[in-house]
């Protein structure tokens, strides 16, 4: 059995933890309480946003992997996608931080540039 916390307990530890630390936090869709799925957009100070989520690994691990970045040339596609996704999942949870170095939030390193 996964020992999992509830998406809802998690997605308001993510908002108090960058809401502490002077950051913005959001959830743009509210999914299944308990066992919905979570992606998280980071950004920093509403630019650059990029899009986590967690992906299955042979050993049983879920890190979290960057799975989208929004490409200024086309600044819609990102919502687009965000759109798609959740309307195939409606149980999906969708969370913004905005924050420097928001990936230490969900257990990653910032990328340097």
């Amino acid at each position: 059995m996964d020992a999992r916390l509830p998406a809802h307990l998690e997605v308001s530890a993510l908002i108090r933890q960058v809401n502490a630390e002077g950051g913005f936090a959001a959830v743009l869709a509210k999914g299944e309480r308990d066992a919905g799925t979570i992606l998280v957009v980071l950004a920093h100070n509403g630019a650059a946003s990029r899009l986590f989520e967690r992906m299955p690994e042979l050993d049983g691990t879920r890190p979290w992997r960057c799975s989208r970045t929004q490409d200024s040339q086309d600044p819609f596609a990102f919502q687009d996608y965000l759109d798609r996704r959740k309307a195939q999942d409606p149980d999906m949870w969708i969370v913004e931080l905005d924050v420097a170095k928001g990936e230490r939030f969900i257990g990653g390193e910032a990328e340097q540039g």
